[in-house]
């Protein structure tokens, strides 16, 4: 005889199946919530935010080290086989797992060879960067044909280097010392699409550049007697436009050569100021802000902090 329950009852076998039913929703829930977890605290969750993030989160001694966590390899541009500069060194992570790299430009300065600033070559590339240390066309050229050339070596580096796949276009920066130093910021200049700069004791007859767009970091030496920081570095930084991302390091107990030497002083906010505006990895704000305190090596600092780029 078959049981007619009335409106509103459940059977058992019903209730059982509802029960059950909840059970597996909430373990899907719980499936669900976890997954979610694991995603965020997983390595590679910040490159979703930020995917030109290269290399394991910084610390003062990995950025004062001599090499990064990058393995590195090199390869020599003869100066037969440019047009706009004098060959050089690209130095570059050997792995392309992380994908692309953003690349820079090193200039030497009057009278020099890339060799003066080869040292910093591997030291930045390790940190995860294409590096290219240049020789110029002469070498009594001067600060805007050094600017010129420092463009037309990235513009090599990107279109036609045998690396050129592993560079990403859109983030390039330069550097030099000296003469190289002016040529960095005529480049800036020149080329405002330039994510960094990085004048090293830099020298040139312009000491004004409100025209400049590109964040820029100027090294100065308190014993420099060739482009001495009262007559070139200093009035450099001053005239960049206030709203600009820009910093004033002084080196103690420095000269005009200091940057032709490795130099943890230099390397340290370099690789910061780079990775910050190249790669626009805030992981290493806090090297650049606060500014530099004033130590055995550096003997003063100026800058607009934070950061806003």
């Amino acid at each position: 005889m078959q049981q007619h329950l009335p409106s509103g009852d459940i059977s058992p076998r019903h209730r059982m199946s509802k029960s059950r039913a909840r059970v597996v929703r909430g373990l899907l829930a719980a499936t669900v919530a976890t997954a979610g977890l694991c995603t965020a605290l997983m390595p590679g969750a910040q490159a979703a935010d930020n995917p030109y993030e290269r290399g394991p989160a910084p610390s003062s001694s990995s950025i004062e080290a001599s090499r990064g966590p990058y393995a590195v390899s090199q390869t020599s541009v003869s100066s037969l086989s440019v047009s706009g500069f004098g060959g050089g060194t690209v130095y570059y992570p050997t792995s392309t797992a992380d994908g692309t790299f953003g690349a820079v430009a090193i200039s030497p300065g009057f009278t020099a060879y890339q060799s003066s600033i080869a040292w910093l070559g591997p030291r930045l590339a390790s940190q995860g960067f294409v590096v290219f240390t240049i020789d110029t066309n002469t070498t009594l050229d001067q600060p805007d044909s050094r600017g010129r050339q420092l463009l037309a070596a990235l513009d090599y580096l990107t279109k036609t280097s045998p690396v050129r796949s592993r560079i990403d276009t859109t983030r390039l920066g330069v550097m030099g010392h000296s003469m190289g130093g002016g040529g960095t910021l005529e480049a800036a200049k020149s080329r405002t699409s330039l994510k960094a700069a990085i004048p090293l004791t830099g020298w040139d007859l312009d000491t004004t550049w409100p025209e400049v767009r590109t964040p820029t970091l100027i090294f100065g030496a308190d014993g420099d007697t060739i482009a001495p920081v009262a007559t070139h570095s200093e009035p450099f930084y001053r005239s960049l436009p206030s709203t600009l991302d820009k910093a004033y390091v002084e080196l103690r107990g420095a000269t005009h050569f200091t940057p032709n030497s490795s130099n943890t002083t230099i390397a340290k906010y370099s690789v910061s100021w780079l990775k910050r505006f190249i790669d626009n990895d805030t992981r290493y704000e806090q090297f650049l802000c606060p500014l530099p305190a004033v130590s055995l090596t550096v003997a003063e600092s100026r800058g607009n902090c934070p950061h806003t780029s």
